[in-house]
């Protein structure tokens, strides 16, 4: 029924045109009749027209699979839902709108959150072109304007898209666009939902990537709590055995610090963030045993305020400048050195400096590998850019690391 409604509908303007000729030529009062190529222009017109409606209906079934009042009509709107903030809808659709064949004088106006372009129908083929290949152009064709318009909404964007004749609202009675209109309303709708699919789909991915890097990070995290050095152990047991039969008391306290490092060094299975007060008693517990061995050769300041004790961060990050200070920085140093492990923190966040005045960093790359790597991509998965971690060359000797840290959740817990 929609389509006989339209070929009568297209009959009838016909019919109606007509009419306001003839009674327009009957009111000029002139003698002769109404000229015989007037009705012979009408009658190739309708014609015509009845052959593009005829068209335009075939074309209508084809691209939307059924016909009816919205389908056939000459001006299409579509609504489409975009989850995304303003400025990356407008992005989306003026990349859409870019995409369609034959579009020209694109206008992006973000202030009226609108993109605008024009389809020329009648453009002009490359004369290198074969006349076979060429694209047979149809003079009744009217240009297609294609207007979309952005709807901020909360957390989500609408986007509407209009798809119109170049030409005035009257003109459809007359000259059907052959199912243009649709045809850029449908593309344009799959081709900004392919979009959306895609950069969901790019999300999802990297979202998984990062639960991946995280879990990877987190196991590497857990088998370097789980596992202290050897070569640690071994050191640190056979001077104590050596301390028990010179000097029991030093013995004594080398034991109880590495019972209560190893204690501290447990790892931490729900994933949470220790605290800087956590972190520095594992490390003090470590130097502690250091300096037992080293003697004279280490010496330890911690300069840390109580009001900075409860700060959150990850765990071991602390330990692991510090056991870059004291093996690269103090042990290969003839005298040893001194270390220093410093704090200063605000409502903004905690910066946490391990300083030494040691070998410095030198061209070997020494104290630059797999335990400060592991550092940054840590810091990276759990904080993302709003953590920072610098090295250089203390003054007058010496490395200086720190660890800028943000505000966290967990930070007064």
């Amino acid at each position: 029924m929609a389509s006989i409604r339209f070929i009568a509908r297209l009959i009838a303007a016909w019919i109606a045109a007509l009419c306001v000729v003839v009674v327009m030529w009957q009111s000029l009062d002139w003698t002769h009749d109404f000229p015989w190529f007037f009705t012979l222009a009408w009658c190739v017109g309708l014609l015509l027209a009845l052959a593009r409606g005829v068209t335009h209906l075939y074309r209508v079934r084809t691209i939307a699979g059924r016909i009816d009042q919205e389908t056939v009509a000459n001006r299409q709107r579509r609504r489409v839902e975009v989850p995304y903030s303003v400025d990356e809808a407008l992005d989306l659709v003026e990349g859409v709108v870019r995409a369609l064949p034959d579009i020209q004088d694109v206008t992006a106006a973000r202030g009226g959150l609108q993109v605008r372009g024009m389809i020329r129908h009648a453009v002009a083929e490359p004369q290198s072109l074969p006349l076979r290949k060429r694209r047979p152009h149809d003079p009744f064709q009217r240009d297609t304007r294609v207007n979309a318009s952005v709807v901020p909404g909360e957390g989500a964007c609408t986007v509407l898209f209009v798809c119109e004749p170049d030409s005035g609202a009257w003109t459809d009675w007359f000259n059907p666009d052959g199912g243009v209109s649709l045809e850029l309303a449908e593309t344009l709708v799959r081709a900004l939902t392919q979009r959306i699919t895609e950069r969901r789909n790019r999300e999802r991915a990297d979202a998984r990537q990062t639960v991946m890097e995280k879990e990877l990070t987190a196991a590497q995290l857990n088998l370097l709590q789980a596992q202290v050095e050897p070569h640690f152990l071994y050191n640190t047991l056979a001077s104590a055995q050596e301390l028990v039969r010179t000097d029991p008391v030093r013995a004594d306290k080398m034991l109880g610090h590495l019972i209560d490092y190893l204690r501290r060094s447990l790892p931490r299975t729900d994933g949470s963030l220790s605290t800087v007060g956590q972190e520095l008693e594992r490390s003090t517990s470590w130097l502690e045993i250091m300096r037992l061995r080293m003697g004279e050769r280490l010496a330890v300041h911690v300069d840390v305020p109580a009001s900075c004790m409860a700060y959150a961060m990850p765990s071991m990050m602390l330990q692991t400048l510090v056991e870059n200070a004291i093996k690269h920085g103090l042990e290969p140093k003839p005298g040893g050195g001194g270390i220093w492990i410093r704090a200063a923190c605000d409502p903004v966040g905690l910066s946490l400096t391990v300083a030494d005045d040691g070998m410095g960093l030198r061209s070997d790359g020494s104290g630059s590998g797999i335990g400060l790597k592991n550092l940054r991509e840590r810091l990276r998965l759990t904080y993302g850019g709003s953590a920072t971690f610098t090295i250089g060359n203390n003054f007058p000797s010496g490395v200086a690391a720190t660890i800028t840290l943000p505000v966290t959740e967990a930070t007064h817990a």
